[in-house]
This record gives structure tokens, sequence and C-alpha cells, in this order.
């Protein structure tokens, strides 16, 4: 079997189709993927170091005013359509996936017209406005929030699958993950992190939060910056760091720190959530007021109305108030247990598995379809 998968321009659309296509390889090694993005976007880097093909099309989201920028747009669009001809005429994919953001509007909606099996996923609790377009055309609709079942229109099959995420997560024993980082055994962890680019706004209260009460911190606190952001961090703070805090430019071992945390202060990036509910991570969400329809506050409010986080709009947020809440949820043993534990009852694990088989009956389903008797 063939498959072409399709999104890009951030993580959170690439890295579901990668754990996508690991699932397919796992459960057919013979199978070929072959992904479509546009060279602006991460999946650039991200998929070849996966191992994976990728193919490129030249596409660009359109902006919210029209302008010449518009025009020019739909010329790119149009012209993309040749590509996507080319491409699916030379790899003739059995089912096309496509994982959101502006790339892959135009592959998926060429597969549907062209009757191929196809599948989104979307991630997030407000449906991207390209998903939200697809829905009208494909197969199946796998969601990652019950929230965002009635934003999608037309016939397509939705189902709750959740957000597939990184199968070393379900290996880790937080103990086991409290040891390896070389956490005190009675120390509570914060991990501070606003994304692989950092979010200057939290760094900003932290900072300020360790400047003035470093000193009565006495839980374990590490802040990711963000590369661009820690010589700046670093720089503002003029006393040397007590031992239970650290700053780092970025969390390589990521999984290892969520797994050994006791409370999370993050965005509200879709998988991040979803990563924190597997776990059974509380936090305290900060959504990014910067994206798309506001997304990040909608995967928030979803966490928080199940009592498992705490939502503080970026608008709100100063370091005195970063500081109590993370001081009152540290000290409540009770109430992070609660919390834990919503957040587990929250999290799916099997995601992935889940989708590769709405994939597998979007084929069955179109060739009976084709071929009745």
């Amino acid at each position: 079997m063939k498959y072409i998968i399709s999104g890009g321009g951030t993580g959170g659309h690439i890295n579901p189709g990668i754990a996508i296509a690991r699932e397919i390889k796992t459960r057919e090694p013979d199978a070929e993927i072959l992904f479509v993005g546009t060279e602006n976007g991460l999946e650039g880097n991200l998929v070849p170091r996966e191992g994976f093909n990728i193919e490129f099309i030249e596409v660009k989201g359109f902006k919210r005013k029209l302008s010449i920028d518009t025009v020019k747009t739909i010329g790119k669009l149009l012209k993309s359509f040749g590509s996507i001809r080319k491409i699916f005429r030379e790899f003739k994919p059995d089912a096309v996936i496509g994982t959101g953001g502006y790339v892959c509007g135009p592959v998926v909606f060429y597969a549907a017209m062209k009757k191929i099996p196809t599948l989104i996923h979307e991630q997030n609790a407000f449906p991207g406005i390209t998903n939200r377009i697809l829905s009208r055309y494909v197969d199946e609709v796998a969601i990652s929030f019950e929230e965002s079942r009635t934003r999608f229109k037309g016939k397509a099959r939705i189902t709750l699958t959740g957000n597939p995420i990184r199968n070393e997560l379900f290996l880790l024993d937080k103990e086991k993950a409290r040891e390896k980082i070389g956490l005190p055994k009675d120390m509570p962890l914060v991990v501070v992190f606003g994304g692989s680019l950092g979010a200057e706004h939290i760094n900003d209260c932290v900072k300020n939060m360790i400047i003035h009460h470093g000193k009565e911190i006495s839980y374990k606190l590490i802040l990711s910056t963000g590369i661009r952001n820690y010589e700046n961090v670093m720089n503002e703070i003029k006393e040397p760091l007590p031992e239970n805090i650290q700053i780092v430019p970025y969390i390589y071992n990521m999984g290892e720190v969520l797994a050994a945390a006791d409370l999370a202060v993050t965005r509200g990036g879709a998988i991040t959530i979803s990563e924190l509910s597997v776990l059974g991570v509380p936090a305290i969400l900060i959504p990014s007021p910067f994206v798309a329809e506001n997304h990040q506050e909608y995967n928030a409010r979803a966490l928080e109305n199940k009592g498992a986080a705490v939502v503080i709009l970026q608008s709100q947020l100063t370091q005195e108030i970063l500081y109590g809440q993370i001081e009152k949820l540290i000290k409540d043993k009770e109430l992070q247990k609660r919390m834990a534990s919503a957040a587990r009852k929250n999290g799916i694990k099997n995601a992935a598995p889940a989708i590769y088989e709405l994939i597998k009956r979007a084929i069955s389903v179109k060739t009976w379809k084709q071929n009745p008797s």
C-alpha cells in the first residue's frame, strides 16, 4: 500500500503525521509513505530526519484581509495543483492523510476529487480553517478534543482518537524518571517551558519571580527559555542561581523531565496538552494569544474544564500571580492528585492505532463502493 501524508508549517502539524507514518510502518513494513509539504515549513527538516521521503509544493496561507498578496496566493494555489497532479501520477497513493496547515488543503482536496480514500486529523479543540473546509470532502475526520466535533460540517465520519504522541512517553515511570534526572526523593519538580522557541512573557515572569522570590522557592524549578532567549534571561539575573533552580535554553530530554514533574507551566499547544494528559501532570496553562483563531485557549479551557489545569491568560499574567499559583498548587498534595487523576482520564494513549484503523476503514469502504460485487 502507498500513503501520502500532508501537513506542515509547525511541529504541531508535522509530528502527528510522523507518528501516523510510524504506526503504518509498524503495521505494514512494506508500505510506501510519501510526505508532501513546503520548503518553508519545519517539515523539510523534521521529516527526512525520521527517514521518510518528502516532496515539496509551492503554496501559502491566505491572509485575513484582501490585498495584492491574496491574488499571488491564489496564483500559487492554482500552480500547486500541477505539482500535486504530477506527484499523484508518479506515486499512485492508495490513501491520503492530512494533518493540518494550509499545505494539506490542495493535496487532500485533490485526492478527494479523485475518489482516493482520505482522512484528516485535527489536533486542536478549535479546528483550523483548512480542516474545517476539507471535512466537507473527506471520508474520515479524526479529532483530538470532543469539543471540536460540532465545528465540522459535511458527511464525513467523525471519530475521537486523540493526538498521536511519542511512544517513549508510555515507557516512563515517574520514580525512575526522577532518579534519571538526579532529583532528590522528596523535592517537588516544577518545569516551565514555552515551546521550542520559548515564550518571552513567560520567561520574563519567571525571571522576575526568581529575582524577587528565589530564596523562598523550595521546589526544583527548571525553566527552558528557548535557545534565542537564553542569554537575555541569564544576563538579567545578576545573582548566582540557587542549586534548586536551573535555567536551560532547551530541554532535550523533555520526556523524562515531564514524567518526573509535579507541575508544568506551559502554553496550550495540542500535543503538549496531550502529553501532559497521558502522563498525568497537573498544569498551569498560559495560551499563546498569537495563534490562529485563539485555538490554544480552546485547548487549555478543555483541560481546565475537566479539572486538570489552571488557565491564566497572558494579558493577566504577572510574576506575583504566577508565583502565587505555583505555590498554591505545589503545596496542596490533594489538589495535585485530583488534577493528575483528571489529566489521566483525559489522556488517550492509543491515538495512532485508532487513526490507522480509520484509514483502513476509509480504504475498505471506498473499495467496496467502487466494486460492490
